[in-house]
């Protein structure tokens, strides 16, 4: 089946139109395939997140054509002159402040308040409900204005997918795999906190399916210095191993072993590690119990099984010091986390951990 066939498939699948048995073939089909599964969940994810921005586009929309429908002047001449129309503003606009929020008329009506102007305890009263309404739903809706902008900047209509990466220098350069950002128009790395920040490529390793990218964006503050260090030395069979990485929208710390010092089919390149990792791992850091980079977690290869995989810290060593573009960056061996405990290593380790966005033309 080709790319195309396959992807016509899973949207008949995700749209609900396969009858029974198809749709029980295809489930087999992707309990058995993980390159397949894969796909289909990768697919999904991608619809939803623009199903999402579309949703968020459509009530920025809807706000801006209610407070155009209020005719602010209009209900502030009435106030004026007629301070009983504050019922009759609340029959009437209430649905639309309540979606709106319309900070002009709650500053009218507060300075009509802090002025005296409205002298009888009843519409002091109704005054001071209205403000206290108006007052929650505009924090409301500031919230929701704000997360809107958000997504604007950083969540264009070509979104393209998600990644892992971290740090290799404290002032913005991070290594994520190339397959994770192959093709993309633009780039964006988010932080544990949720701030996101425009970065660019810089270099690239196809072989080794690596990437380095550049944090460019102004409002970026150095890290400080790395707390992990970087392993030069082969790892022993069955030794313990973790990650931090963007399975989903936070970070998710996974635990495993070394199972076997080669990848698949042999590739010396690559260990093979026996670990839980999804897609949006790709390109996260693998760590020994000291807190030593000893590899990048990579995608499983077609026809693989189960099995997971980390680029080998070695190779990530040796791209670096083969690019003229970031052979300057110094890469220490020794790490700062060693006798730390396990959680202590993880609370470390988060700022220097990003979720890499990728959008494509």
């Amino acid at each position: 089946m080709s790319d195309i066939e396959l992807m016509a498939v899973i949207e008949r699948y995700l749209n609900g139109e396969m009858n029974a048995a198809e749709r029980a073939r295809f489930e087999l089909l992707r309990h058995d395939n993980e390159a397949v599964d894969a796909r289909v969940k990768e697919h999904q994810e991608f619809t939803d997140r623009i199903k999402q921005y579309g949703e968020r586009l459509q009530f920025e929309s809807m706000l801006n054509e209610i407070h155009d429908e209020i005719d602010v002047q209009a209900l502030k001449d009435e106030l004026v002159h007629h301070p009983s129309a504050i019922v009759r503003l609340w029959r009437n606009h209430h649905s639309k402040i309540s979606v709106a929020a319309s900070i002009t008329i709650f500053a009218v009506l507060g300075t009509l308040f802090l002025t005296g102007y409205m002298k009888s305890q009843s519409q002091e009263a109704a005054v001071i409900n209205l403000k206290h309404d108006v007052d929650i739903i505009k924090r409301k809706q500031t919230y929701q204005i704000s997360n809107i902008h958000a997504a604007k900047k950083i969540a264009p209509d070509n979104y393209g997918g998600i990644g892992t990466g971290f740090a290799i220098s404290s002032n913005g350069y991070i290594v994520t795999n190339f397959h994770v950002v192959n093709g993309a128009d633009s780039v964006y790395v988010q932080n544990a906190d949720g701030d996101a920040f425009h970065a660019k490529i810089v270099t690239t390793d196809a072989v080794n399916d690596l990437a380095v990218l550049k944090i460019t964006d102004p409002s970026f503050k150095s890290l400080g210095a790395l707390p992990y260090g970087f392993k030069r030395g082969k790892l022993d069979l069955g030794e313990d191993l973790f990650t931090l990485g963007y399975s989903k929208d936070d970070q998710v710390l996974s635990k495993g072993y070394l199972s076997s010092g080669n990848g698949y089919k042999g590739d010396t390149v690559n260990y093979q590690i026996a670990m839980d990792v999804n897609f949006g791992n790709s390109g996260g850091p693998v760590l020994d119990s000291r807190g030593n980079i000893v590899g990048v977690v990579s995608s499983k290869p077609a026809g693989s099984g189960g099995s997971a995989y980390a680029i080998k810290s070695k190779y990530l060593i040796k791209s670096i010091q083969a690019d003229t573009s970031v052979n300057s960056l110094s890469l220490s061996s020794k790490s700062k986390i060693a006798n730390l405990s396990r959680t202590q290593q993880i609370e470390k380790l988060q700022n220097y951990v990003f979720m890499v966005k990728v959008y494509n033309r």
